[in-house]
């Protein structure tokens, strides 16, 4: 029996999602971390279970109505849990941070800064008192009003809007203007307002073609389109919108990516000329601290704003805020992130970095006898860079803090005090816990996939690199902090692009590398371009013509609501919905196939609109969702459910899990190539229908993996990937380079940003930049066979790869 002084964690009969009545015990002011396949139920007994539960008893102290104003998860599927102090869970963020969000918003020093220049900043004589509000370009106080407090206005050039002046406005000449019908009725209201639009642009007379570009003038007028064969086109008001309107219009207000993608490629960025890029008003910019402004100080790094600080002095109240601010951020800077600047925009931050901020936020915290709930911490972060995360976590246990952690890094999992390993596979195949004990326990687990990660100390393999077919070259890059490199991408092999967080990896691959190639493929669609070309953030570029296609793999979400699931991204749903639409029932009932679709009226619950649980309303209580009482969450209604394929209808169908609907489908070829391409990366055990907001950003980029694996191949492919291992277990790992390697060996190439030191060994080609981070970094310290990277002097990735080689 447990007792009040009981210091361990003990869970009974948990059920959450794929977990069969877990009991386990697990020991209080530890460092435990979790383990097992992708899948496997790990995730479910920390976050799922362990972490709501003391999210729920907390919510049980809070007044009712408050409680209405927070969000909260459900009660888990659990029997009893004695021991459970108060959580914290950090979870990973994969949503994208937008503009306006930096390091001092996103680790709150803006706040901190802002007040020490609010209360203890050196005024202009006779102004008044800020409040620190007015130190924010994020509020309508502090912003400057010409940029919003954006610090860049957007212009845009004759030189963007016209790339090729031989051209007429009717061949296509404005190139910024939309196409299709757009396009078209633009060009035959000049024609209609007297300007030749046949004559060649550079031809035309200056001031015309600088009213046809920038004028904000919209005339209206009468336009009598030239007649068509067979058509007949009446006259029509047709009003006018210049190119910079019409661009800076629709960069503004769509709400169309692709469109808003497409009108910033004709604008440029440049310096507000009232703030000069400050961000804030000239008031705010008047007051100085330690004989700087706040822009000043907010653009500095870590490491020296730490040491301006420092030496400031002041009264009182300044050392009292600037104490504070040292603080928090010395545990920014122990995290290894001491050379980025409060200003630096969260969306060129990588993944890794901006893991490590929102860390060190929950660090500053200072609480004592909670519970920790991690989310894959190491995510996104290069083996040097795990030791210092390591260390912060040892810290919070050593503060009287239980930390428990969601991992898949086997350092991570080695330095840990308990082990929980759940499986044995994934979905169905797992929910177990296997393991839970002193990590060197799991040697003796035989059903455990972990075990031989942990253990195994054979020699690798030597494997000879492939040769590469040609080289792709981007000469001088030039972007954040990667200047003035040169680096070469060999064709038809495997490629991995390695460095320590913030070395300007996802610069080099994910924007320069990409965009070279994006934009040629735009381009080439009506002109044979040359085989060296300028392109945006590097010199010039060699060896475009000899890709064909480009497919660039993310971890942004398949889908932003429950109506997106596995089935409809990959094209399943489609094929589904015609074999129902084939069957007896439905030919005699004339149901179609959108009869099928949860998500159009018809065949679906209307009590829910195919959503298949409704919002229940507890007035005090904060709302809570339910099954829909009238489809009990099938989300179809009766007369749709009535027609069953080989005895499942269409709702049962989507509950199948891929590896059971691999046998359900077994003989329809189109059925048969999805989901043996989703088996293929690994993703057996998610269920047809599984929700696009339940999937990790590594099941994400799996799926987009399969769906694009799934197509015919047409010419050499060029494959990138930003950390496809995000959130594998090693053996997971295996599976996904399997197809990867497959992918090369017929005739494709692939490049990874990578930090997995197993992936890195097996590729043909490593490019690895650094040696650190920020200002420090930008270069590519090593290129060549991984062996030999492992021995590259200045390489902080060296040591790991020959780790992983087992060169020593």
């Amino acid at each position: 029996m447990p007792t009040l002084h009981d210091p361990y964690v003990r869970v009974r009969g948990a059920r959450e999602h794929n977990l069969q009545d877990v009991q386990v015990d697990i020991p209080r002011d530890t460092l435990t971390v979790f383990t097992g396949v992708s899948g496997s139920g790990k995730s479910s007994l920390a976050f799922g279970t362990i972490y709501a539960e003391a999210q729920r008893r907390y919510f049980e102290s809070v007044a009712p109505y408050a409680r209405r104003l927070i969000h909260q998860v459900g009660a888990p599927k659990v029997g009893e849990i004695t021991g459970l102090p108060p959580a914290v869970s950090l979870e990973q963020r994969r949503s994208a941070p937008g503009a306006r969000s930096s390091v001092g918003t996103v680790t709150t020093l803006s706040n901190s800064l802002r007040m020490l220049f609010s209360r203890a900043g050196e005024y202009p004589a006779g102004a008044e008192r800020l409040d620190s509000d007015a130190f924010s370009p994020n509020t309508a106080a502090g912003a400057c009003p010409e940029c919003h407090g954006l610090g860049l206005i957007h212009r845009t050039t004759e030189e963007l809007l016209v790339p090729d002046p031989s051209l007429s406005i009717r061949d296509g000449a404005i190139a910024a203007w939309p196409g299709a019908w757009q396009g078209k009725n633009l060009r035959d209201v000049l024609d209609t307002l007297g300007y030749d639009i046949g004559r060649p642009w550079r031809e035309l007379d200056a001031k015309d073609r600088d009213w046809i570009l920038f004028t904000d003038e919209q005339p209206v007028v009468t336009v009598h389109p030239v007649r068509e064969a067979g058509r007949i086109q009446r006259p029509y008001q047709g009003t006018y919108m210049s190119a910079r309107r019409y661009v800076m219009h629709t960069f503004a207000d769509s709400k169309s990516r692709t469109l808003r993608a497409r009108a910033e490629r004709f604008l440029t960025g440049v310096p507000c000329p009232v703030c000069d890029g400050s961000r804030l008003r000239p008031e705010a910019m008047a007051v100085t601290f330690a004989g700087r402004t706040i822009a000043e100080l907010a653009a500095l790094p870590l490491a020296d704003l730490a040491e301006v600080l420092s030496a400031a002095g002041g009264d009182d109240t300044a050392r009292v805020l600037t104490a504070d601010l040292l603080a928090r951020i010395e545990t920014v800077t122990e995290l290894g992130l001491g050379y980025l600047g409060l200003d630096r925009t969260a969306p060129t931050l990588s993944s890794g970095e901006l893991q490590r901020l929102r860390l060190a936020t929950q660090l500053r915290s200072g609480l004592f006898g909670v519970v920790y709930v991690l989310d894959e911490p190491s995510a996104g972060l290069h083996p040097a860079d795990t030791a210092s995360l390591l260390a912060v976590l040892r810290r919070l246990k050593e503060a009287g803090n239980s930390v428990f952690v969601v991992e898949h890094q086997m350092d991570v999992v080695r330095q840990a005090d308990w082990l929980v390993d759940v499986g044995p596979l994934a979905g169905e195949h797992g929910g177990r816990v296997l393991h839970s004990g002193p990590p060197a326990g799991l040697a003796d687990v035989v059903e455990s996939a972990t075990r031989r990660f942990l253990f195994d100390g054979s020699p690798v393999p030597v494997r000879e690199p492939r040769a590469p077919s040609g080289w792709l070259r981007l000469l001088g890059v030039d972007r954040h902090n990667v200047r003035g490199a040169d680096a070469a991408f060999p064709l038809g092999v495997f490629t991995a692009v390695t460095g320590v967080s913030g070395s300007g990896k996802s610069t080099l691959v994910g924007q320069v590398l990409a965009g070279a190639l994006a934009d040629r493929q735009a381009a080439s669609t009506t002109a044979d371009l040359p085989a060296e070309r300028p392109v945006p953030g590097c010199a010039s570029a060699q060896g475009l013509e000899a890709v064909d296609r480009l497919v660039q793999v993310d971890q942004r979400p398949i889908g932003r609501t429950p109506r997106s699931n596995l089935a409809t991204y990959t094209g399943l749903f489609d094929v589904v919905r015609k074999l129902f639409t084939a069957t007896d029932v439905a030919r005699e009932r004339g149901y179609r196939a959108g009869r099928f679709s949860f998500n159009v009226a018809g065949g679906r619950c209307e009590t829910c609109q195919g959503e298949g649980f409704v919002s229940v309303e507890l007035l005090f209580l904060p709302s809570t969702y339910a099954p829909c009482p009238d489809c009990h969450g099938a989300r179809y209604n009766p007369q749709t459910l009535e027609v069953t394929l080989r005895g499942l209808n269409i709702a049962q169908v989507l509950d199948l899990t891929v590896e059971s609907a691999a046998g359900f489908f077994a003989g329809t070829s189109a059925a048969e190539r999805s989901l043996r391409t989703l088996l293929d990366v690994g993703l057996g055990y998610l269920r047809l229908g599984q929700p696009a907001t339940e999937l990790s950003g590594g099941e994400a980029q799996r799926i987009k993996l399969a769906t694009e694996l799934q197509r015919a191949r047409r010419g050499h492919t060029l494959y990138l990937l930003d950390e496809p291992t995000t959130g594998l277990h090693p053996a997971d790992v295996e599976v996904l380079m399997r197809q990867l390697q497959g992918l090369v060996d017929g005739g494709s190439t692939v490049v990874v940003v990578e930090h997995d030191m197993a992936v890195v060994a097996g590729a043909d080609w490593v490019i690895d930049l650094g040696p650190g981070g920020g200002d420090r970094g930008g270069r590519i310290v090593a290129a060549g066979p991984p062996r030999e990277v492992a021995r590259a002097a200045d390489s902080r990735t060296a040591p790991y790869l020959s780790a992983a080689l087992r060169l020593h």
